[in-house]
């Protein structure tokens, strides 16, 4: 989710997660990989029908820049349709991260039979959403013809690679709404500092390894720190290290694990070697990107969700850059995406509609500019960046911070989500052996290994 926030703690949700995916099963919920693709499209609303829909986003929940940015979405979409209210609303539950709370908010309101009409949630609970959340099929609701010409826009598609991310099997249900790749943010003073070049970010693990060392002894703050490795940060940033050392943490059919590679222990005892040496403080996933917002770590690996938070930090103190991420050797780094689709889970049909309306805007040249600007996600409409009329003057004002980002968006690989009921035990248990190697001195192979065998238990019977 992310994240495109940082992808908040799972564990806390996983009894909720296991007793309403049973009820959920149990009601009927999940059908919509087979009804809604085969139902008649909804009808257009009449210009004077009234609709009154919830719109759930995790934004709402959060002060600042990702409240305001998104209040001022809604406002925007009222003056252009009167006749639709929106009750725009933060997931149900008490985490301190309201990302932590949203799919079991969806799954609590779907068994007490009101779902939110459109919510967003995260690519890496797809599986889940569709089949036992019970998300429409877009294609269903108002036909492949209209989902495609959202995705083209009057001038500005979608970026080709995040075009499919919200697809099952050909249909879309979900679409790509906000997400990040993997960014190496920098503290170009503390670099200088340093001794080192800030036009110069390293390009490869084994730089940023001796740059951050060199940053801690010569300045006394943190090196490095990597937003992946924590079971709060959850596994698509991690996806990206294990990617780019050349494996995968599962199949590609989804069927069969693998988190004790040769990848998983490359990365693993690289970054365990990090924390051993000083160079990466031991920190938790928020003291992690707050020492970095404070400037008192020279490098952070993050998605761009936090990037306006690092601009006003660093704003008259000390000079924000950003890079690529690195790689591992003379190979390229992969990387994959974090953040979330909106999804329709309304089973009425003007709702669907108006849910409808709502997310063509949010997706529109409109809406990406807003957010970019805000917020500091991805523009998925990368032209944008080339117009007057929306992003060009910002993009090139913030040209280094936005540049990394756009050209891995190029190349990226998506998050694959883990199937089944149990996907997010499945994410624990590997997010809790990373972060037992790389900050308690875990052996690496045997503790990955453990998490490997426990989660194939857990997954679906073929």
């Amino acid at each position: 989710m992310k994240s495109i926030m940082p992808v908040p703690r799972r564990t806390a949700v996983l009894p909720i997660l296991t007793a309403a995916a049973l009820l959920l099963s149990s009601c009927g919920f999940g059908a919509s990989t087979s009804s809604s693709s085969s139902s008649a499209q909804v009808p257009e609303l009449a210009p004077d029908q009234k609709v009154s829909i919830v719109f759930e986003s995790y934004n709402y929940g959060l002060a600042g820049a990702w409240t305001d940015t998104f209040n001022s979405l809604i406002a925007a979409f009222s003056k252009q349709h009167p006749n639709i209210t929106v009750k725009a609303q933060k997931p149900h539950g008490n985490s301190p991260n309201p990302a932590a709370d949203a799919v079991s908010s969806v799954q609590t309101q779907s068994v007490a039979g009101s779902p939110p009409d459109v919510a967003q949630l995260g690519f890496g609970d797809i599986d889940f959403t569709i089949h036992q959340l019970g998300a429409q099929s877009l294609d269903g609701l108002v036909g492949k013809k209209a989902v495609q010409q959202n995705f083209d826009g009057e001038k500005y598609p979608y970026a080709p690679s995040a075009r499919g991310l919200g697809d099952w099997n050909g249909t879309t249900y979900g679409v790509p709404f906000v997400f990040s790749t993997p960014v190496l943010y920098y503290n170009a003073t503390l670099f200088q500092r340093a001794g080192l070049d800030p036009a110069k970010p390293p390009t490869t693990w084994a730089e940023a390894g001796r740059d951050a060392a060199a940053i801690k002894a010569q300045t006394g703050k943190g090196g490095l720190y990597i937003d992946c490795l924590t079971k709060s940060a959850s596994d698509w940033c991690y996806q990206s290290l294990i990617r780019s050392a050349g494996g995968q943490v599962i199949s590609d059919d989804r069927k069969t694990l693998s988190f004790a590679d040769p990848a998983a222990l490359q990365v693993t005892q690289m970054a365990q070697g990090l924390v051993k040496s000083g160079a990466t403080p031991n920190y938790t996933q928020q003291q992690g990107y707050e020492s970095f917002a404070r400037g008192d770590t020279g490098m952070l690996l993050e998605s761009s969700s936090l990037q306006s938070t690092f601009m006003k930090g660093a704003a008259g103190k000390w000079d924000l850059r950003a890079a690529k991420m690195p790689g591992f050797g003379s190979a390229p780094a992969v990387p994959t995406n974090s953040g979330v689709a909106l999804f329709v889970f309304s089973k009425d049909a003007a709702k669907q509609r108006a849910a409808w309306e709502l997310i063509q805007f949010l997706t529109s040249n409109e809406a990406f500019t807003t957010i970019a600007k805000g917020i500091g996600y991805l523009p998925l409409r990368t032209g944008l960046v080339n117009d007057p009329a929306y992003l060009a003057q910002w993009a090139a004002a913030n040209k280094g911070l936005l540049q990394p980002n756009l050209d891995q968006l190029t190349t990226m690989k998506p998050w694959l989500s883990m199937p089944g009921n149990s996907y997010k035990q499945i994410q624990t248990n590997l997010m809790t052996a990373v972060e037992k190697v790389v900050y308690q001195g875990a052996d690496p192979k045997p503790t990955l290994t453990a998490a490997q065998s426990q989660s194939t238990s857990l997954l679906p019977a073929r």
